[in-house]
């Protein structure tokens, strides 16, 4: 990981200048600050000294206070209570209450509270706090079963002991993460998904999820179920994913590039590399139990030194099962799952970044709209003024017909020419006209078309006046909406993402050495048996079909002097 830190867009520095003074430097735009997020979005009461960050599994947890004066629930009190709280998922039971079909539950015990969800509520907790906070990394959920599972065995896909157990873990992960998170953990849905005595579709279908808008892009980034915002919303674009930025911001232009990167790098070489490893940890460990086995039954075959040395060796080999059945446990636990886990972070970052791409698309394109209808607002202007410098024209040429012509000036001078132009009516439909069979609604049509044709130039130029400020004035208080959902998630998701970052090198971190110490102590589980048994082999007699060198006789020096010592050939040497 060292070869990205240089490039590392992300700030590891706890004195670096904070999100939000830097991105309204970055960004190109005048506009007030951000407005403040209500009140169930509020951020817990800055600490003074730094807390530990997210534990991945197994890592040590420090005690994290998170003090907070405005409780909502028990739950709420329970999380900010200043100690060192963890979320547990005790138990996986299946049951089928408030559906026809079995499914699991899983027990969550959070303080007093136990609670029990299946693991699509888990997924719809998940989306429902992605819509809330569209600025933050929410933490991700354990995979579903592949495709290929349910199609090779679809009756036990569901009900596979090993997949429970590794989900049981890392949706333990998932809540404890957003229990530990600045913001996510004043949430007060996440607390009712805690409290045992909430029905989950009743949340689901009550405020603030309720009031989630289907289109997010269209709504606040602070609060987008604030029922109070501007309606100039609504004239906000709604721009691809792919649209192409005119002024990219370069710190997210480089955390899209380090991300990328940082995505191909664990869901390709490492984890490829860590599940080839599991593996292959996994058909030695098959190895080592049929290994043991036999001999273990090869020694009834012997008798005296040799049948304890064979057993002594079958019992080293069952203890080398053993402990590599551990070891590939505590590497699934606490190296693959946790690597996995960084694999959706990424993606979900990128998502994040892709919001963020859509909002500074979302203000450009809204600026542009908002100049090109300010010069569609003085082309008009401009006709309009002609118009009047003709209408005018034509009102001082009228008068002077109408003035008295002088004497012998012949009236008949020059051709006539009209004193205004004159426009006849749209001739009123002949109510007594008789209409052919079917020709009643081309006639209405006909009838409409000459209608539009007839308009009054000067009438529709007024409208398109009129319509055009109206326009206007609407995209104003749309670019002004977009500048501050630009400068809110921009400052956002960066102050998110440092945050992000110092998780990461803490769960590397913790990671790595819990690897080192599988390793270490499988290591000596086997060191320690495997003594015990070479105590055993040293038991049994040099060569038992050669003679003792005092009856070959004292003064022949044959080769029985100088033949190797069996146990230096168990030693090694």
């Amino acid at each position: 990981m060292e070869i990205y830190e240089d490039d590392n867009p992300f700030e590891n520095d706890v004195d670096r200048i904070s999100s939000e003074t830097s991105s309204t430097s970055r960004v190109n735009i005048s506009a007030p600050s951000s407005p403040p997020p209500s009140a169930a979005h509020l951020v817990s009461p800055t600490i003074t000294h730094h807390s530990r960050p997210f534990p991945s599994p197994g890592t040590s947890r420090q005690p994290q206070p998170m003090y907070k004066n405005d409780i909502c629930c028990n739950r709420d009190r329970w999380l900010h209570s200043g100690e060192d709280v963890e979320i547990l998922i005790t138990d996986a039971q299946k049951t089928t209450i408030n559906s026809a079909t079995p499914y699991i539950a899983y027990v969550i015990q959070a303080g007093t509270a136990e609670a029990r969800h299946r693991y699509s509520e888990f997924e719809s907790l998940r989306s429902s706090l992605v819509k809330l906070y569209p600025t933050l990394i929410i933490p991700p959920i354990p995979s579903k079963q592949s495709i290929s599972d349910y199609a090779t065995n679809p009756s036990k896909a569901k009900e596979d002991a090993a997949m429970i157990a590794r989900r049981k873990r890392m949706l333990q992960t998932f809540l404890n993460r957003i229990a530990r998170h600045p913001i996510l953990s004043n949430e007060h849905v996440f607390h009712r998904f805690l409290d045992g005595e909430v029905s989950w579709t009743e949340v689901l279908h009550s405020p603030p999820l309720s009031l989630l808008p289907k289109n997010m892009l269209k709504a606040p980034s602070h609060n987008p179920t604030d029922q109070s915002v501007s309606p100039a919303y609504e004239a906000l674009p709604n721009p691809s994913a792919t649209y192409p930025l005119r002024h990219p911001e370069q710190r997210f232009v480089d955390s899209e590039v380090f991300t990328n990167r940082f995505a191909g790098h664990l869901s390709g070489p490492m984890e490829k590399v860590s599940r080839r490893m599991l593996k292959r940890w996994s058909e030695s460990a098959h190895d080592y139990s049929e290994l043991g086995a036999a001999l273990n039954g090869f020694s009834l075959n012997e008798s005296g030194a040799l049948a304890s040395a064979i057993e002594k060796t079958g019992q080293a080999v069952d203890a080398t099962y053993m402990s590599t059945t551990r070891l590939l446990q505590e590497l699934e636990q606490n190296w693959a799952e946790p690597l996995h886990e960084y694999t959706q972070f990424a993606s979900i970052i990128k998502k994040l970044l892709v919001y963020r791409h859509q909002k500074h698309v979302q203000y450009e394109m809204t600026k542009d709209a908002l100049e090109n209808k300010r010069e569609l607002l003085g082309e008009y202007e401009k006709s309009e003024r002609e118009a009047k410098r003709l209408e005018e024209a034509l009102a001082r040429g009228r008068v002077n017909d109408l003035s008295p012509r002088p004497e012998g000036q012949e009236e008949n001078e020059g051709p006539d020419e009209p004193a205004s132009a004159y426009l006849p009516p749209h001739p009123e439909p002949n109510l007594y006209k008789r209409r052919a069979p079917g020709m009643g609604f081309l006639n209405a049509l006909s009838y409409t078309l000459h209608g539009m044709m007839d308009v009054d130039p000067e009438t529709a130029r007024r409208n398109g006046i009129s319509k055009t400020r109206e326009t206007i004035s609407q995209l104003e208080d749309a670019l002004h909406l977009a500048a501050q959902d630009l400068k809110y998630s921009g400052s956002t998701i960066q102050a998110d993402l440092d945050r992000f970052q110092r998780q990461k090198v803490a769960d590397l971190r913790e990671m790595t050495i819990s690897m080192a110490r599988s390793h270490r102590d499988w290591c000596k589980k086997n060191l320690e048996t495997w003594q015990a048994a070479k105590k055993e082999i040293e038991k049994i007699p040099d060569h038992p079909n050669s003679m003792p060198a005092t009856q070959s006789g004292k003064g022949a020096a044959g080769p029985s002097n100088t033949r190797r010592d069996s146990s230096a050939t168990v030693n090694g040497r």
